[in-house]
């Protein structure tokens, strides 16, 4: 790694694969650097749903919300890439930057920013990257198992009807998620509880609430105990927000918290000495933003959620933290909007995992530099469709290509319409093979139906519910066998996971990554590793059955038909139930994993 003199003009570093030219200029706030060097692809950025190599189009490095069809947005970014011409770049700010990836390289950061240069392999520059940002932690093995989520279940009589359903259909699941548990007003008091209201840090016990008249939840810590005596582990959804409630509506432990907030400076301020309110026309307009950089914000906070860690509670979805819009914007630590937008949901993020410890489980959408260090990220909200499936495939690669080793997205997309049959199938097969699998939905109809029509009656995406819906029961058996399948390969996933996160590399690996010196493995980005052992090339057209692969020097034997196949050539997956490989001589056996 070398630190880049961006006070100079010009600076020239000498290569094994020739010499790069920097060039730098600057203005009172910014830096200009062009970069001269023959390379024919560029990858990175972050979790990138338009492409995987980005040569010839612009990133702007910037954290944003979009609900689906993110184009060249996306909820996480980060200011790295590499080529295939053995080097790559990290740019370390928080600022919005811009990339031009031309047929000279432009950049555009702050005033301030550091430049550092990686030489390599993709793999050795990946892994120089993550060992900068820092140690990474696997998750616990239960996250490797399938998890099931809908946002339509908010009541301890869905939760058992999702567990009967499980059982008498014969589905496994490992996690459990759930978004519309709370009050929608504090976010860490169980929907229909009552209770006296408590002010500042003073911490609730489960003790403290009554839940003799709630419509909702009967007994939420012996449901949890029950779900983990299955093996079931439950997340709960958060947001980082004190919430400005709906008009008409109330909640007095909500106002109280807003005004403690308020008064001993626990939220994100302005410049101008008042607190920070998420403008009009965005999420949770109105409400304020916790300043996680605030040691005494992260003391309350927490203070009033420990008892769902004491209760039995598994980890937490951390939805959100996009929500920084104005450069006004000054955090306890003296950072401004400028620096929030990117960093403030890393520092949410973050503070959440830290907070939870290495034996529960962090699943958040969106990210900065040092995502790597606080996993598992998912992809976000995404319609259901094909054009969607391989939105999401990029997103993967892409993360991968970024350094990011733990990801995964919603089977079969997460809103509008339900997905076919066919999309269902080949989304559950694609997730099968991934670091998580997991299915989930938006509410019934969907919260922007005006914009999604169609989406009305029962949208959750479990296996059952889309068997009734297109009257296939036998389609059930189809999605159970990828069930069963994934709890087979939790052995596996858990072990390369180890392995990839003590590497510092990803456990999706697209074949340039391995195979860097064959032109080849630049053309087939849509298959990848799945850790040392198998390869995946997804089936991500509609209705199709098999494709055409290239399958990387050396033997590998088809884990489903046991065939045997040459490297180093195409291939057709026609003699495959579908076209996963395993390297041979691999200590991999299906049976015994």
């Amino acid at each position: 790694m070398i630190r880049l003199e961006t006070d100079k003009t010009c600076e020239i570093i000498k290569t094994d694969r020739g010499d790069i030219s920097i060039s730098y200029t600057k203005d009172e706030d910014m830096c200009y650097a062009v970069i001269q060097n023959n390379y024919k692809h560029v990858y990175g950025m972050g979790e990138k749903f338009d492409y995987i190599d980005q040569k010839g189009h612009t990133c702007i490095n910037r954290v944003e919300e979009k609900f689906c069809d993110q184009g060249d947005k996306t909820y996480c970014s980060i200011p790295f890439f590499f080529t295939d011409s053995g080097w790559g770049i990290f740019v370390e700010t928080d600022c919005v930057t811009s990339f031009e990836f031309g047929k000279d390289i432009r950049l555009t950061f702050s005033i301030g920013a550091s430049l550092f240069l990686f030489q390599g392999e993709p793999l050795n520059i990946i892994k120089e990257f993550n060992n900068y940002i820092g140690p990474i932690t696997t998750p616990p093995g239960y996250a490797f198992g399938p998890w099931v989520s809908a946002n339509r279940w908010n009541s301890q009589k869905d939760v058992e009807e999702v567990v009967t359903n499980l059982e008498n259909y014969d589905f496994p699941a490992t996690v459990l998620v759930l978004e519309a548990w709370s009050d929608e007003a504090t976010f860490y008091i169980w929907n229909g509880a009552k209770y006296n209201e408590k002010t500042g840090k003073e911490p609730f016990k489960y003790e403290d609430f009554d839940f003799s008249e709630s419509k909702y939840w009967d007994d939420p810590r012996q449901m949890v105990a029950d779900l983990k005596e299955k093996g079931i582990h439950t997340v709960l959804w958060q947001i980082p927000v004190y919430k400005k409630m709906e008009e008409g509506i109330s909640n007095l432990q909500n106002e109280m918290d807003e005004k403690y907030a308020i008064d001993n400076r626990l939220c994100l301020y302005k410049k101008d000495d008042s607190p920070y309110r998420i403008p009009e026309g965005n999420w949770f307009a109105g409400s304020l933003v916790p300043d996680f950089s605030n040691p005494n914000t992260k003391d309350v906070w927490f203070s009033k959620r420990q008892y769902l860690l004491d209760m039995g509670i598994s980890g937490f979805k951390t939805d959100g933290g996009e929500f920084i819009y104005d450069d006004l914007v000054v955090s306890c630590d003296n950072r401004t909007g400028k620096e929030l937008k990117n960093a403030y949901c890393q520092e949410y993020t973050r503070t959440y995992y830290d907070y939870l410890g290495k034996e529960n489980v962090l699943f958040s959408r969106a990210g900065y530099t040092g995502v790597q260090r606080t996993p598992i990220l998912w992809a976000g909200d995404h319609q259901s469709t094909y054009k969607e499936l391989k939105n999401v495939y990029t997103a993967a690669i892409s993360a991968a290509c970024s350094g990011i080793i733990f990801w995964g997205f919603d089977i079969g997309g997460f809103a509008g319409p339900l997905p076919s049959a066919d999309l269902y199938l080949k989304s559950t097969q694609f997730a099968c093979f991934c670091p998580v699998m997991q299915w989930h939905s938006e509410p019934d109809g969907g919260q922007f139906k005006e914009i999604l029509k169609g989406a009305e009656g029962n949208n959750e995406r479990s296996p059952w519910n889309i068997a009734r819906f297109y009257g296939k029961p036998e389609l059930l058996d189809e999605i159970r066998k990828w069930h069963k399948l994934r709890m087979k390969l939790i052995p596996y996933i858990n072990r390369e996971a180890r392995k990839a996160a003590d590497k510092g590399i990803p456990l999706m690996r697209t074949l340039f990554m391995e195979n860097p010196a064959d032109e080849k493995a630049y053309e087939y980005e849509d298959e990848y590793y799945f850790g040392d052992d198998l390869l995946v090339a997804p089936l991500l057209e509609k209705n199709i059955n098999s494709r055409k692969l290239y399958l990387p020097k050396g033997k590998w034997i088809g884990m489903f038909s046991k065939n045997l196949y040459e490297g180093g050539s195409v291939v057709s997956s026609d003699n495959e139930e579908y076209p996963v490989f395993i390297r041979q001589g691999a200590d991999f056996d299906i049976d015994r994993e």
